[in-house]
């Protein structure tokens, strides 16, 4: 499906009704690796308008549950859907896992046998603040090498994705839509698809770009490298990257609400 501009979303009545974003963090909320005063503003006007943001990110879990005491977001699920940590609440494991203990130990050997072909993987410093899944850095790895990552982890019976920070070994079924239908379905009942809005910018935001799934789906303007590789594409694009793009879906939401 061909992603079609913001702008063309903007002449329909959807926006009227949308009640939750559900948003990526890293290259979606942030500008150059930074929140932005911009982006910020624009995360209170959706609190005011009683537009609810979830965010669905790929960082630890360690580092989820404190972003959430911070930002006007209702909770933020973490580890591209290992775990849920609501604003006010008691964090969620979505991700069913009987052996913390012996499940971080399967991913270090998973880890080092990449290792055993890729020894220039370097862990990422946040894995110790994991529980569902063991990252290392992206940066420097090609297109094949990230695609003999991949089959490497299916060999062993792990999921595999990344995005523009992160490479994660996972639980196979473990993913952001998985993970953001089960909150819906738990803190918002009575939503259906079309009044959740979801956003992102990388391979790992994939399954949220699932229309049957997600309708209304958005790619900040720096999704465009990735499309080619993409299965599920966004239906709609910004102009703008990352939280430039962000911000100017904000403000078509704003204005089609309160016009």
């Amino acid at each position: 499906m061909k992603s079609l501009p913001l702008s063309q979303l903007q002449t329909h009545h959807s926006l009227q009704q949308v009640a939750v974003v559900a948003t990526d963090l890293d290259g979606t909320l942030t500008h150059q690796g930074k929140f932005t005063p911009d982006l910020l503003q624009a995360l209170e006007a959706l609190a005011a308008a009683s537009v609810a943001v979830v965010i669905v990110t790929g960082r630890s879990a360690g580092w989820v549950s404190g972003l959430v005491s911070y930002l006007p977001v209702v909770g933020a699920i973490a580890e591209n859907g290992g775990i849920f940590y609501p604003t006010n609440g008691t964090p969620v494991l979505l991700t069913p896992i009987a052996d913390l203990k012996s499940h971080r130990q399967q991913l270090a050997a998973a880890f080092a046998h990449l290792l055993t072909e890729f020894p220039q993987l370097r862990e990422t410093s946040d894995n110790p603040f994991r529980v569902t899944d063991w990252t290392f850095d992206v940066a420097g790895l090609t297109s094949d090498n990230l695609q003999r990552l991949k089959s490497l982890c299916a060999e062993m019976g792990w999921g595999f994705t990344f995005s523009t920070v992160h490479c994660h070994i996972k639980p196979h079924k473990q993913d952001k839509a998985v993970a953001l239908m089960q909150i819906l379905g738990d803190r918002f009942p009575d939503y259906t698809g079309d009044r959740v809005v979801t956003v992102g910018d990388s391979p790992n935001d994939e399954s949220l770009f699932n229309n049957t799934l997600f309708p209304l789906s958005v790619g900040v303007a720096n999704i465009a490298e990735y499309l080619p590789i993409l299965t599920h594409h966004p239906a709609y694009l910004t102009d703008l990257p990352e939280s430039e793009g962000f911000c100017e879906l904000v403000r078509a939401i704003l204005a089609a609400q309160f016009p």
